[in-house]
């Protein structure tokens, strides 16, 4: 009667022991900052998307820095596909901390599980411990009799299959923590992989438009001119509407005047002309005279092509939602990382760069057709104002979800929804 117990006593203490044993936990030094389930799922699942959008305009950048001609389009466009792989390494570390934190939390709650269970298990340990240690003849001599002691006996050995596939449920749970501390290793090891890229991509990118600057510094002193304009402008404004509607205004005439026709041509015989108006006697004109030239409009109801977020992040205010201050959002306020790549949402001419009162360094953008993009909230700005740049051309990097960026997109001065016309 005392071997049944002893595989009893075998799966009580080996489940004991399996339980007791701590899962090793990671090494605790620059774990990634662990978020809540449901905005792990939500950072995950957003993350993913942008890591996807910029490989492929990496791609599409790389191939047309490839087949561009001219140095400087090439070199723009190499500028703006390394921009694209910073902001596919940032998503991809954004992927692999949500993952994290989606790991911890359901190695957590395996945890939670395994305490509950282990204290009733630790009980029915020590009771089959000590009734496969009583020999039946001592347990004949107790208060009671035989037969009762056969019955408990008997009971023990029909709760044998059930202790097993108790058992082996939590040795698979056991089995399923282990699994899940190798998986948070590993991914843990994604975001140092992830981190190193980056900085990689930096490099390479700080070394290119350092090329670029030095090739176009004999072109820099119209461009300092006016970038000393367009400081001056900020200074004159009242605020950021004002500021962009004066930028606007600049642009506007500068547009005209490229629609302007050129000067009159010069006559053929400037002697028989002149010699004629001396006698009072025109000659007839050989033809009819040239219509005059008449401005094309210069805005247009069609968004800049390939419109794209300049940087990525947690939306936190969306357009014409209420800010505390009561006064409904004019733009799109994002969260991104620290020191995120913040890129030119679409092609344009830099109109302002640099530090502007209440907004830290913001960069205003002119598109064709009386449209303009507003960033602001930078902690770094690379723009020059006077610069052409094309849709992912970087222009700067952002302070950290501290410090939001602001994206707002206008249409001959009034803000417009940029959601919808994003590529």
């Amino acid at each position: 009667m005392n071997r049944p117990a002893i595989p009893i006593l075998c799966l009580a203490i080996v489940l004991t022991a399996a339980m007791a044993v701590a899962l090793p936990e990671t090494r605790a030094a620059r774990t990634p900052l662990l978020l809540e389930p449901a905005e792990a799922e939500a950072q995950l699942a957003r993350a993913a998307r942008e890591s996807r959008r910029a490989d492929i305009r990496a791609a599409r950048l790389t191939r047309e820095a490839e087949v561009a001609t001219e140095a400087a389009s090439r070199t723009a466009r190499e500028a703006a596909a390394l921009a694209a792989r910073i902001q596919q390494a940032e998503a991809d570390i954004e992927v692999a901390r949500a993952r994290y934190s989606l790991t911890r939390a359901e190695r957590a709650a395996l945890t939670a599980r395994l305490a509950e269970k282990q204290e009733p298990t630790a009980r029915l340990a020590a009771a089959l411990q000590t009734a496969s240690r009583r020999p039946l003849a001592l347990s004949a001599l107790q208060p009671g009799s035989l037969k009762e002691v056969v019955y408990v006996r008997a009971v023990l050995d029909s709760a044998v299959p059930q202790i097993r596939a108790r058992t082996a449920g939590l040795r698979a749970e056991l089995d399923r923590g282990r699994a899940l501390e190798a998986e948070a290793g590993r991914t843990l090891a994604e975001v140092r992989a992830g981190e190193q890229a980056l900085r990689e991509r930096r490099t390479q990118l700080a070394a290119l438009e350092n090329r670029q600057r030095i090739a176009s510094r004999a072109a820099r002193g119209a461009a300092s001119r006016e970038a000393e304009r367009a400081l001056a402008l900020g200074e004159e404004a009242r605020d950021l509407d004002g500021l962009v509607a004066r930028l606007g205004e600049v642009a506007a005439l500068r547009r005209e005047l490229a629609a302007l026709s050129g000067p009159v041509p010069r006559p053929a015989d400037l002697a028989a002309d002149l010699a004629a108006d001396l006698a009072g006697v025109r000659p007839a004109a050989s033809g009819p005279l040239p219509a005059p030239s008449v401005p094309t409009p210069v805005t247009s109801t069609r968004p800049p092509p390939g419109l794209q977020l300049p940087v990525d992040g947690r939306t936190l205010i969306g357009f014409g939602a209420k800010r505390d201050s009561g006064i409904a959002s004019t733009g799109l306020v994002l969260a991104p990382a620290d020191g995120a790549q913040v890129v030119a949402p679409a092609g344009g001419r830099i109109a302002f760069a640099g530090p502007y009162r209440g907004f830290g360094r913001i960069v205003i953008i002119e598109h064709e057709g009386g449209w303009a993009s507003l960033v602001t909230g930078l902690a770094r700005v690379d723009a020059v104002v006077g610069d052409s740049v094309i849709g992912g051309s970087p222009i700067g990097v952002a302070s950290g979800r501290e410090d939001p960026v602001s994206f707002e997109l206008r249409r001959d001065g009034e803000p417009v929804n940029p959601l919808q016309y994003l590529r």
